[in-house]
């Protein structure tokens, strides 16, 4: 007999987290939208300086998430996550002030998507390891569950309210809303009362960390696990550098057989994605000849997709078990875009509608269970630094297949035979990022384990 489901809206510090979430995602679809056209629009600058925009907003992911994760364990997270929110605000405000003096440029624009970026690295890192304080593990799924629905929700309405607001009271206004959101996250974040668990200070022990992944043996004894604690407390006094923590979260993550499993699927799935998207758009503009409204449809048709597969990710995460919802997702999340090298004119919207629902449905699914997994198995005071090096790993990719992406177009002498061959490579490829996850000990998870059961399973 299964234990009811407790209703996560009557925790009053999760529902106030989830409200912050929700106020804050709005207001971000509406920056994505009237940043860029400022640069368009506003300041008129050339193609290649507005996708430089981009690459400021997401350097910092590769500079700063690796030592965001020992920042993030050393300090209060609840802090990290209001810091975060306020800088965010008080960054956003300079371009509508920098507007009306006449003095906005680009190079602001690059300036506080850069710094943005950082306080983003920090916000997100935290963000997933502040989850655990707020619920108790055998909540994970449901919480991120409802988080993620929120982000889909976001997704699928944001960009169309963001438009029109955008086109009433102009894009350098807008984006003052976008400002005042991050400001009522922040407020409602300090509002949280549940304190967080604490933890050694400086858990900067490379035998403690080898303990509690995975021995050679595949067993940890509780003596183990005690006195790698006992050790970490007596060592905590001795400042530990940034290098042997960073170190140490890698260390725990490669080691890990769920985790560098889940670490390699999601990498490989994010590497050819982004082969396939960083063109996405001259294949539906130019290849296939569709108007922006149509291409919004499909978007549309994604974020749906999404947020059916937050409301459900629990529940089949229950029904197939923890791992074969995880592969099963990833396996057809993938294989939905195999569509769309065959897309015509004609077909476009219905197929890669279509086939984008499913995709957003399982893409949602998948990291729902995953994160949850991950969170309810790594030791607190390792939460930061194994989130930070799991998107510093799976994020790693991104750049990576936008590069492949445009040199697989750019070598045909026909352009668009060229485009197709990208598109076609993603969408091949990204059908076997499934294997690492089903070749590993994640695919006989019946159940979230316990943090002892996880590292005392063989390798």
């Amino acid at each position: 007999m299964t234990t009811p489901r407790r209703n996560l809206f009557r925790n009053t510090d999760f529902a106030k987290l989830w409200v912050a979430s929700t106020i804050s995602l709005f207001g971000t679809q509406i920056s994505l939208i009237a940043i860029p056209f400022i640069a368009v629009t506003f300041l008129k600058v050339p193609p290649f300086q507005v996708a430089l925009l981009g690459t400021f907003e997401f350097l910092p992911f590769l500079l700063f998430t690796l030592p965001a994760g020992v920042w993030v364990d050393r300090l209060s997270r609840r802090r990290i996550l209001i810091t975060g929110d306020l800088g965010r605000a008080l960054l956003l405000a300079t371009i509508p002030i920098a507007y009306a003096l006449n003095a906005l440029t680009i190079w602001q624009l690059y300036i506080v998507g850069f710094l943005m970026g950082i306080f983003t690295v920090f916000f997100d890192v935290a963000d997933q390891s502040y989850l655990p304080t707020v619920l108790e593990r055998e909540e994970l799924v449901d919480g991120n569950g409802k988080l993620q629905a929120a982000a889909s929700t976001a997704q699928l309405l944001g960009p169309p309210a963001g438009g029109g607001i955008v086109a009433i009271i102009t894009a350098p206004v807008a984006v003052i809303l976008d400002a005042i959101s991050y400001v009522i996250s922040a407020v409602l974040i300090f509002a949280i009362r549940r304190g967080e668990r604490a933890a050694p200070a400086s858990p900067a022990v490379a035998s403690a960390s080898e303990q509690v992944t995975d021995s050679p043996s595949g067993a940890v004894s509780v003596a183990a696990e005690t006195q790698a604690a006992a050790t970490g407390r007596s060592e905590a006094a001795e400042p530990a550098s940034v290098r042997r923590e960073v170190t140490e979260g890698l260390r725990y993550v490669l080691g890990h057989r769920y985790l560098r499993n889940i670490a390699a699927t999601t990498g490989s799935s994010n590497l050819f994605s982004n082969i396939l998207f960083s063109i996405f758009p001259v294949y539906v503009y130019v290849n296939l000849a569709l108007t922006p409204d149509t291409v919004g449809l499909m978007g549309g048709a994604f974020g749906g997709g999404a947020l059916l597969g937050a409301v459900i990710a629990g529940r089949v995460g229950e029904r197939l078990g923890i791992g074969r919802a995880i592969i099963a997702s990833i396996l057809l999340g993938g294989a939905t875009n195999l569509a769309m090298p065959f897309a015509t004119h004609d077909s476009a919207l219905l197929l890669i509608g279509s086939t984008g629902f499913l995709g957003g449905t399982c893409n949602v699914i998948y990291n729902v269970n995953q994160v949850s997994l991950r969170q309810a198995i790594t030791p607190e005071r390792l939460l930061g630094r194994m989130n930070a090096t799991m998107r510093f790993l799976v994020w790693g990719t991104i750049p990576i297949g936008q590069i492949i992406g445009g040199l697989i177009a750019s070598a045909f002498a026909d352009p668009l035979v060229g485009t197709h061959a990208a598109i076609l490579v993603g969408a091949v490829g990204g059908t076997l990022a499934f294997l690492p996850v089903l070749f590993s000990p994640v695919r006989s998870l019946e159940r979230i384990p316990e943090p002892s059961e996880a590292s005392a399973q063989p390798a």
